[in-house]
């Protein structure tokens, strides 16, 4: 058998939307947020008495603090929030969650929390680098947008584990995960990565999971003064928003969920939903890239795919180095192909990449790989999001670890995806000995809440499948579901007016787009 190369992290629920929204292109931040060059200053927060008093018990001193807002990033105000370490001893250690306020651009009603996925992604980043861009000056005008990085994430007590160098060294490791011994070698390299994570970022990390993270939501609410909770959650953060949801029904004010996770099914069967979402993306593009003058892939879309599997089939048979000098093996290469995906605007991207790599040059594949992975072109890495991410499933998800269950769903991932599911699989090993056990059962989420929310799924999402959407639409019960006939993960930012302007009209007036809605 091929030695086939472990994931640096299992490419199931690699579902960071902020990534997506302008692939392989830095969003540019905008000077459109405070009225051009006006510097925004210091604010502090003082607690309104009536949230305080809502404070779950023993956490009144967190929905209490004054949070004072500085100003940071040219245009932006920042803040650190005090959450608990463990909410099952707020009297013991705390931490500290990162917060970025785009201050309203006029007569604001309230703040716009907002979450971009992961797990591992940062809002911070997200407000700063999209708030003059990605947002419509109704709800600019409407809103403070708050971005924040989840606990474990980037600023807010982060993961830590590798440094830049032990990450490349990971992600071109190669196993034989056909063979017994090749499984123990890769079993055994993730128990010494978790060991290290363990140790480098201390007790938070047995606490970073989605529960936690939702409490510390409902502290950020208090904190700047809201009463209800309005929030924009893409990917992950529907799962984020979700169960925030189901523990705060009262809370919710104005939730949009774009992008939408069951919370209700496994890690397997999420990971076979994904597999075949993506199985469909690839065909799309390949459908597409064959309706341009100079497509690489000759023939129909059955051929047109087969030329990517065979290409796939090629670097796993016999890694290919990169101008760069760097060794790219296949899941590296599967990781380069999947990335453009996300955004159909970046498919042009993946055309380029593809037919470099089909003439010998694989750095442009590697280059998108890098940009799934947050790894900038000097060799450093931008955020921790990948660590983030295994570590905060390892406690979401329980996993099926053993030999022969990973060896099974290989070969149900390799039927729902010929050209990707072999690289879906195998993600148990990241858990398998992870230090701390998952502390979550997936479950159909419960919510009881007064305010309806906006659930959003796009035809051809291919990280989070459009069934999810509807899915959880029921499991809410009080909530709308709006799909985008699209390419592309999540919609809200880059679909067509129809679903702009339904989600605006909801933000900014509160009208609840008709259920069932298609645009």
């Amino acid at each position: 058998m091929t030695a086939r190369p472990l994931p640096a992290r299992p490419l199931t629920l690699a579902v960071r939307a902020a990534g997506a929204m302008v692939l392989a292109m830095v969003l540019a931040s905008c000077s459109l947020l405070n009225g051009g060059d006006k510097k925004p200053e210091a604010a502090t927060a003082k607690a309104d008495p009536s949230i305080v008093a809502s404070a779950p018990s023993g956490l009144e001193k967190f929905y209490s603090q004054e949070v004072v807002w500085q100003p940071c990033e040219g245009e932006f105000q920042c803040a650190k929030v005090m959450v608990p370490l463990d909410y099952a001893n707020p009297a013991g250690d705390t931490i500290q969650i990162a917060a970025l306020r785009a201050p309203s651009t006029g007569k604001k009603t309230g703040s716009l929390l907002v979450n971009p996925g992961g797990p591992g992604a940062s809002g911070y980043d997200f407000v700063k680098d999209a708030a003059g861009t990605h947002f419509s000056q109704g709800v600019r005008s409407t809103y403070d947008l708050v971005g924040f990085d989840p606990r474990g994430v980037k600023r807010s007590a982060p993961v830590t584990c590798m440094t830049d160098a032990e990450r490349d060294a990971s992600r071109a490791k190669i196993y034989d995960l056909q063979t017994d011994a090749g499984l123990a070698e890769a079993l055994a390299d993730n128990k010494a990565i978790g060991a290290q994570c363990a140790a480098q970022t201390g007790p938070v990390l047995a606490h970073i999971d989605t529960v936690s993270a939702a409490k510390d939501l409902d502290v950020l609410r208090a904190v700047v003064n809201d009463s209800k909770l309005n929030y924009l959650g893409y990917s992950y953060g529907t799962f984020l928003g979700s169960t925030y949801a189901s523990l705060f029904p009262d809370n919710v004010g104005r939730m949009v969920l774009d992008g939408a996770l069951d919370p209700s099914i496994s890690n397997e069967d999420l990971t076979s939903g994904q597999a075949r979402a993506f199985e469909k993306a690839i065909r799309s593009y390949v459908a597409s890239c064959q309706r341009q003058d100079k497509c690489p892939l000759g023939g129909d879309v059955d051929s047109g795919v087969k030329q990517i599997q065979d290409l796939i089939s090629a670097v796993q048979q016999t890694p290919r180095t990169a101008k760069d000098g760097r060794q790219v093996n296949a899941t590296m290469f599967v990781s380069g192909l999947i990335t453009p995906l996300y955004n159909d605007q970046s498919w042009p991207a993946l055309t380029q990449a593809l037919e470099a790599a089909m003439n010998g040059d694989v750095s442009l594949v590697l280059r998108l790989a890098d940009i799934g992975a947050d790894r900038a072109q000097d060799g450093t890495y931008t955020s921790n999001s990948t660590l983030a991410f295994n570590a905060v499933n390892c406690l979401d998800y329980p996993m099926v670890s053993d030999t022969a269950g990973m060896r099974a769903e290989e070969q149900r991932l390799e039927q729902d995806s010929p050209t990707f599911g072999y690289f879906f699989a195998y993600g148990g090993v990241n858990c398998a000995d992870w230090p701390y056990k998952n502390l979550r059962t997936p479950a159909p989420v419960e919510y009881r809440g007064d305010s309806p929310i906006v659930v959003i799924g796009t035809t051809g999402d291919p990280a989070t499948p459009v069934d999810w959407a509807a899915s959880l639409r029921k499991q809410l019960g009080n909530a709308s579901l709006l799909t985008w006939k699209g390419e592309g993960h999540t919609a809200y930012g880059r679909a067509n007016s129809c679903l702009e302007d339904a989600v605006d009209g909801y933000l900014v007036s509160g009208k609840i787009p008709a259920d069932n809605t298609v645009c």
